[in-house]
């Protein structure tokens, strides 16, 4: 996928006043720094993982878990100027100096605060920051919170919604808050604009969870929390097997889930270009798909036909005992398939396959029952980003 060389950069400081040690210090059973190095690590398009630090203790204990890397053989040290690394000092004093010392085209910026990035994270960072012809890219994180100003004379007013129409949560697109895990430019960019950010900025959208960043203790509460959590549900899994058949739902994620009718009153779907791409990946990857939905109408019908799905089943209510007959058709386990869902219709089929996916806008219980939920919405090129998950990390 990727086009250029990329070079993930760590600025890891010994000194930390509202956590001592705070870089190195276990979390979830492993140093602080060692899951950001592991998310670099497991990254395709990197090809090299500098930790820079002024601290000789932080070098050792990295030195230490070297065994517990995917790729090992990524990672670099690079000595930290102390000046860089006060508590005073910004970050981009310390990228700064690690241009000066290291050769490299591309650069990614990586917070060690930030323990819940994945290196799936980092290779949609790069995907946006190639495909979107950026000139940087960031990391944020969708927050629906209602926002309040309160102006010089002590009058509060609202500042992204109108209180006469308050909308629900579902209905509300929120805002995009920067949570510091990563940070992609070029060092050419940074060089000429000193700023980690410049030019044309892209922004990649992470989980709910990674809003958190540790600063105080009270986060580190939080986050542990999440690793564990994490930890465990990977643990219950097994591995994924490859992926040979993808099952989707129509409404809701090949179609953004409205309704809408002409003047005659027919109705109306919008399907997206994109998804009818990715579908085209996977068949010309050997997998098959097709299309489990509850719909029974001509649109449907002739999109299947369009797309060239090898399965369509129409007007149904059981979900699952269809996805039962399709894998004893093709005589594959439950465990090579994935199935993309949005509502509570999905869910026996999202529990039972070996990659449940839902869409950004799924329901709360299908997000939390999916091990993979996407960033797209429904109708908005969720498919094509599903089918591009699968063909990176899905396929054994």
């Amino acid at each position: 996928m990727a086009k250029n060389r990329y070079t993930a950069f760590i600025p890891v400081r010994a000194g930390s006043k509202s956590i001592r040690l705070k870089n190195i210090r276990p979390i979830a059973g492993k140093p602080l720094v060692c899951w950001v190095i592991e998310a670099a690590c497991s990254c395709g398009p990197i090809s090299e993982v500098y930790i820079s630090t002024d601290g000789e203790v932080i070098r050792r204990c990295v030195e230490e878990h070297l065994e517990d890397f995917s790729h090992p053989e990524k990672i670099r040290f690079v000595d930290r100027d102390p000046a860089t690394a006060t508590d005073t000092a910004s970050t981009e004093s310390a990228m700064e100096d690690f241009v000066s010392k290291v050769d490299l085209t591309q650069m990614i910026l990586i917070q060690a605060t930030s323990p819940l990035l994945t290196g799936e994270d980092l290779a949609e960072g790069i995907r946006i920051y190639e495909e979107g012809g950026y000139d940087s890219v960031l990391s944020v994180v969708r927050q629906k919170r209602f926002n309040w100003t309160v102006d010089g004379a002590g009058s509060a007013r609202p500042v992204n919604y109108d209180p006469d129409h308050r909308p629900r949560r579902q209905e509300f697109d929120g805002y995009l808050v920067e949570n510091g895990a990563f940070y992609i430019t070029s060092a050419q960019a940074f060089v000429q604009s000193r700023c980690r950010l410049s030019g044309k900025i892209g922004v990649c959208e992470m989980a709910e969870d990674t809003y958190y960043e540790i600063d105080e203790p009270s986060d580190w509460i939080v986050i542990e929390h999440f690793l564990e959590k994490k930890l465990k549900e990977s643990q219950a899994r097994p591995a994924t097997d490859p992926i040979r058949l993808v099952l989707t739902d129509c409404d809701g994620v090949l179609t953004d889930g409205g309704m809408y009718y002409s003047e005659k009153g027919d109705e109306l779907k919008k399907f997206n270009t994109k998804d009818g791409m990715g579908l085209q990946l996977l068949r010309e990857a050997g997998i098959k798909r097709g299309m489990i939905t509850g719909e029974d109408t001509q649109i449907v019908v002739a999109r299947a036909e369009k797309l060239q799905l090898e399965y369509l089943y129409k007007g149904v209510k059981d979900k699952q005992r269809v996805l039962q007959e399709i894998i004893e058709r093709e005589q594959i386990p439950l465990s090579q398939v994935a199935y993309i869902g949005d509502d509570c219709n999905d869910l026996e089929c999202i529990r039972a396959v070996g990659l449940g996916i839902a869409v950004a806008d799924a329901t709360d219980a299908v997000r939390e029952a999916a091990d993979h939920v996407l960033k797209a919405k429904g109708g908005c090129g969720a498919v094509r980003e599903a089918a591009e998950f699968i063909l990176r990390y899905g396929r054994g």
